[in-house]
């Protein structure tokens, strides 16, 4: 029995590898963490361990209107893997390709689960979230490495066999989130309005999941983790706090920097 989700929610997820929209919080609430980012924006770089840069944002991968409906989906001992800000300015040119999580994650087995939580509008006018349903059936894809300027991936990495008539905009209210599988192909577009587009993406896995390039950290947000796979996250006691915050860089570094090889290479290998 579900713990948040509908039956008919949690079929539509398993079958087209997404779902969308669920709340999480007030529209008051996400104002506030919008101004929060802000604030940390001019001094922080929030992209794959973005929970390590203030305690806040820990505190929201924790709220139970999340963890509920991940719940659903893998089950009850789930830990935060990383989390990072996406924002678009302002009439912003940058995009996200498609790709999908899965390619550098480093993760076995591939059940990861990404929240995708509005602290703005996301509309398809100023580059929500779009995901190919049912791409997250298939294999691993191989993606093409561009380190296009405009492409806020670390690596512009992009899959250029996507049908793009099949896409799905995921567009959200301020304090609600979107739910997708780590192999499900998404991108988002730019930004053409005249007001920023801010989102924080958590990344979630069951405990049973390894690393494939070594241990790393990872927090425990629910129930019991009897694999012992993840050393725990240094988490923040301040905003900004400086062994966590070192963390972070060194994780964003790793990612950045090629550690982990494309997932459809492994799979070849």
């Amino acid at each position: 029995m579900p713990k948040l989700l509908t039956d008919d929610q949690v079929r539509q997820f398993r079958e087209e590898g997404w779902l969308a929209p669920l709340d999480v919080m007030s529209a008051e609430e996400a104002r506030a963490c919008r101004e929060r980012v802000e604030g940390l924006e001019a001094n922080a770089f929030m992209k794959i361990k973005g929970h390590l840069a203030a305690p806040w944002i820990v505190d929201l991968a924790r709220r139970p209107e999340i963890l509920d409906a991940v719940e659903d989906l893998i089950g009850p001992d789930i830990l935060l893997f990383g989390a990072s800000i996406f924002a678009k300015g302002a009439r912003d040119s940058r995009y996200v390709s498609w790709h999908q999580d899965s390619a550098y994650f480093g993760l076995t087995p591939h059940e990861e689960v990404t929240a995708w939580v509005a602290f703005t509008e996301s509309t398809t006018e100023n580059g929500c979230l779009q995901v190919v349903p049912r791409t997250h059936l298939g294999p691993d894809r191989r993606h093409v490495e561009t380190y296009a300027p405009d492409n806020m991936l670390a690596r512009g990495q992009e899959l250029r066999d996507i049908d793009e008539s099949e896409a799905v905009s995921l567009q959200l209210a301020p304090g609600q989130f979107s739910l997708h599988h780590e192999r499900t192909a998404h991108g988002s577009k730019a930004n053409r309005t005249a007001d920023r587009r801010i989102g924080l993406a958590f990344f979630y896995i069951p405990t049973h999941v390894t690393s494939t390039i070594g241990r790393r950290t990872a927090t425990l947000v629910r129930g019991t983790d009897r694999y012992g796979h993840w050393d725990p996250d240094p988490l923040p006691a301040v905003d900004l706090d400086p062994v966590a915050f070192a963390a972070l860089q060194g994780a964003w570094g790793q990612y950045k920097d090629g550690v982990a090889k494309q997932a459809a290479e492994e799979t070849a290998a």
